[in-house]
């Protein structure tokens, strides 16, 4: 046996010990190293059990080796619900491998750390799949929790997978019992005890989490060596029963070389402010105030003072968008942060930003709603709002990120098209992949351009009005101390020419018409759509956003089985790309897909009437199954051609 001590001396008092050991030749000839292309593996348990870390760390190892990984936290509401309630259940599932782009739509393995866990998660597992359960919190007490009507939950759920019952909380406080930890302490140990299983499970090396939490508990080496003692336990049980007849191989991507990590898609935001604010030569001021699920950018943002970063908590949404309204009017690269209801809170200021033709990205993590809605949980019904929910004809660029990776993209190109064309931009995220992860390769220097503020030109210093233009119509922009360049600029109307306040019809008409042509004009300098699947077909379908991994997988599945269909993406929403209408154009149907009932097809429609569009739509508060979007392409199909 592998176990230390005080493990083996608790687990053989267990009623499975025997069970286990009088199987252990038999599984020990029989078990075998299969090689997957990917899998799936869910952490659930209650909101304090660290079900969180546990899948951020089992993230970054498979990262760290190579994987292309997909992650999608799923947390209650709630701050803290009853311990073993339904309505407290946590959950983190990451999908790890080859040619991964969605979190997966059932998970090869669930572990569940108590019996609502598992009541909840069940559905996520595929049938043959096995399940990892913490024995010891299946009580009556626990069972009564969890709302079981029998003692036989397994029978009860259905369950057609593997079982490993394993005496977690047991072995764990026997493990830990000489620390001089109190029990409160040990137990929130038991997630790396389950992480060392999984660990073990798919081939997973114990130096790459070891790591990571010597790093995370550098101040607290005593819960250091706790957690190490426990980790190393969950993965030699594993060993020792051999816990299930196969352990797995992932075969990884081939991947281009550099440095890989694991970042989440608000993080990633963060980090691309930060690369724009030095590409452009402008210091990033960020004026924000807290919301789920959009936070995080915030406590990244702060965290940076070594960059120069200016990162402000206001006391509330209006106050977060006015301070940076004010830094992009003083020459800072101005962004500011929000979610659902925040962004309507922040229209006015957003309009007065229009007006005053001020560059300012304003970062929308989009959840469930309307009004307080589902504050965890992940929708994109914030689009119509984003293009038009201000007074007045208020135009301005509308992007949104594809994965959390992306989001570091998308948040450099929201910087750089706000600075270059003097013009509020907001980006749409959402809670999926704001708070999911994915496998980033860090850039090199020269992967992303310069990026060239449209200043006063030293030769129009002397006869400069604050509203002049370059021949796209773009203002210059003035900063603030700059000797002969006093000006003001304000919330109402100003005069083409000279910049001061004015009411004639005439040039209220003509600068509306300006300020459209200027974010019009934004179509040339973003890249045009792309065609993937089977470019031939008569049938395309499209979405934006976080949709981008789903509906890709979708497409890919259906080619393989003979189903003619192509697909592109859209980040540029506002304006469009320049081929979007010849594009779409050549099919007969253009099925979009998006996570609310219809706002970029209507978006869409109003642009090109031309186009047969059909819907997938999903507002549950949940990303798309592959699944579904396979099964709504087949519906749609079959009814155009009745």
């Amino acid at each position: 046996m592998y176990f230390c001590g005080c493990f083996y001396e608790a687990y053989k008092k267990t009623k499975l010990f025997h069970y286990y050991l009088a199987k252990m030749a038999e599984k020990t000839e029989k078990a075998k190293v299969q090689f997957r292309q990917s899998i799936v593996v869910r952490f659930s348990g209650d909101s304090g059990d660290g079900m969180q870390l546990a899948g951020n760390i089992f993230s970054n190892v498979s990262a760290g080796l190579g994987d292309r990984i997909s992650t999608f936290p799923d947390y209650p509401a709630e701050v803290r619900a009853p311990q073993g309630s339904l309505g407290g259940v946590s959950g983190f599932q990451v999908h790890i491998g080859h040619g991964v782009h969605t979190p997966g739509d059932e998970c090869d393995v669930l572990v569940a750390m108590n019996p609502a866990a598992l009541k909840v998660n069940a559905q996520f597992l595929r049938k043959g799949g096995a399940a990892i359960v913490d024995i010891d919190t299946f009580t009556q007490a626990g069972l009564d929790k969890a709302l079981y009507t029998t003692n036989e939950p397994y029978e009860e759920l259905n369950l057609r997978a593997q079982v490993i019952e394993a005496p977690i909380t047991t072995m764990v406080k026997e493990a830990l019992k000489d620390t001089g930890m109190d029990l409160k302490a040990q137990l929130k140990c038991r997630n790396m005890f389950a992480l060392g299983l999984v660990c073990w499970l798919f081939n997973r090396p114990m130096e790459a989490p070891l790591k990571f939490l010597k790093a995370k508990f550098a101040e607290k080496p005593e819960v250091y060596a706790a957690n190490e003692l426990v980790i190393k336990g969950g993965y030699n049980y594993g060993h020792n029963i051999h816990a299930t007849v196969s352990t797995y191989r992932i075969q990884s991507d081939e991947v281009r070389p550099g440095t890989y990590t694991d970042v989440s898609g608000n993080k990633a935001t963060a980090w691309g402010l930060i690369m724009a604010s030095e590409m452009s030569g402008r210091p990033l001021f960020l004026g924000s105030y807290p919301i789920t699920p959009a936070t995080d950018i915030l406590h990244e943002l702060a965290k940076r003072r070594d960059l120069g970063v200016k990162a402000i908590q206001m006391e509330d949404e209006i106050g977060g968008i006015c301070s940076a309204v004010g830094a992009a009017f003083a020459g800072h690269l101005a962004v500011t942060t929000t979610s659902g209801p925040g962004l309507a809170l922040k229209s006015e200021a957003l309009g007065l930003a229009v007006m005053a033709e001020l560059p300012l990205v304003l970062v929308d993590v989009q959840r469930g709603g309307p009004s307080t809605g589902l504050p965890t949980k992940t929708e994109q019904t914030d689009l119509q709002q984003a293009l038009y929910g201000r007074s007045g004809e208020s135009p301005l660029v509308v992007l949104a990120a594809a994965s959390p990776t992306d989001c570091f993209k998308m948040a450099f190109q929201a910087a750089r098209l706000a600075i270059e064309h003097m013009t509020p931009v907001i980006l749409l995220t959402d809670a999926f992949i704001a708070n999911g992860s994915s496998a980033w390769r860090v850039p090199e220097e020269g992967e992303y351009p310069v990026i060239k503020p449209n200043y006063v030109p030293e030769a129009l210093k002397e006869t400069w009005t604050p509203f002049m233009r370059n021949a796209l119509g773009i203002r210059y922009w003035a900063i603030p101390g700059t000797k002969g360049l006093e000006h003001v600029v304000g919330g109402l109307e100003k005069d083409y020419n000279l910049g001061v306040l004015s009411n004639d019809p005439i040039n209220h008409a003509h600068m509306v018409e300006t300020r459209r042509m200027k974010i019009a004009n934004v179509a040339n300098d973003i890249p045009e759509l792309k065609l993937k699947g089977d470019t031939s077909a008569d049938t395309i379908i499209l979405g934006w956003g976080s949709t981008y991994g789903h509906i890709l997988d979708a497409v890919n599945r259906l080619n393989a089985e003979g189903v003619r269909i192509a697909m592109t993406h859209i980040r540029y929403i506002n304006p469009l790309p320049k081929n979007t209408a010849e594009l779409l154009s050549r099919f007969k149907t253009v099925i979009v897909a998006e996570l609310n009932t219809g706002q970029l097809a209507s978006y869409l429609q109003s642009k090109i009437p031309n186009l047969n569009i059909c819907h997938i739509n999903k507002v549950q508060g949940q990303p798309f199954l592959v699944q579904e979007i396979v099964d709504g392409v087949k519906n749609i199909m079959m009814e155009e051609e009745l």
